[in-house]
């Protein structure tokens, strides 16, 4: 069965979606059949950090329905195990139905290795629909103090709902601000209660290849990129080093 994987953040602007992405296309360049699934209702953006904007696909809540099959879920057209769920317009997250959402996503166990949910930020109904399924979390922050504040409050949010495998991945780092605050990561881990799981650097190739209509690990080897590859790898059970 395949593992279900929660990508959250307390607030906006960590870069949560693009960790997501690029964690769904490192696994995927592995060998691994993963799914994505859009979680943010009215503000999808996760097809635009896998490079897919272009093309048009199946919501989420097509398949919950009953109208569509999983199989038609949108096949990334560079990582061939890569397939891709949006997320509805016009469907406030409070109307999704956990009971067919849990259905849809047992069935996607039962084919894919990994399934993805980008969560949308903050901790009301789409963050507790996208947590309350996921054998793994992984909190998204930045090493700014509101993001810190509101990493913790998501961790305790988690801790409330029963979720125990929390990891947290601090995005969007910058050396030279982190240290002109007088901040390491041993304090971010700290004060937002959470284990590590990875540090993603600040890197302009994040926007570029958005902006190009590219995949970021398609894009650049480097940076950001690279950093999502060593994500997965612990994702996987690797024992890698953290580092930037």
């Amino acid at each position: 069965m395949g593992e279900l994987i929660a990508v959250l953040s307390g607030k906006g602007g960590t870069g949560k979606t693009s960790v997501c992405a690029g964690i769904a296309q490192a696994l995927a360049l592995t060998g691994e059949k993963v799914l994505c699934i859009d979680c943010d209702v009215g503000l999808r953006n996760l097809d635009i950090a896998l490079g897919i904007s272009q093309i048009g696909g199946l919501s989420f809540l097509d398949v919950c329905s009953g109208g569509y099959s999983l199989d038609m879920a949108t096949r990334h057209p560079v990582y061939a195990g890569l397939s891709f769920l949006t997320a509805p317009v016009n469907c406030p997250a409070e109307t999704v139905d956990p009971a067919s959402f849990s259905q849809m996503l047992e069935l996607a166990r039962s084919r894919f290795n990994y399934i993805l949910l980008d969560a949308p930020a903050g901790i009301e109904a789409g963050f507790k629909l996208a947590a309350q399924f996921a054998d793994r979390v992984i909190v998204v922050t930045g090493a700014d103090p509101a993001s810190i504040r509101d990493a913790s409050r998501a961790a305790d949010v988690l801790e409330v709902m029963g979720k125990t495998n929390v990891r947290m991945v601090i995005n969007r780092i910058q050396p030279k601000m982190i240290a002109a605050m007088g901040v390491t990561v041993d304090d971010i881990m700290d004060q937002s209660g959470l284990p590590l799981l990875g540090l993603v650097p600040e890197d302009e190739n994040v926007i570029l290849s958005a902006a190009f209509r590219q995949p970021l690990l398609g894009y650049s080897k480097k940076g950001a990129a690279a950093a999502c590859r060593r994500i997965a790898k612990r994702i996987q059970g690797h024992s890698v080093p953290v580092k930037l």
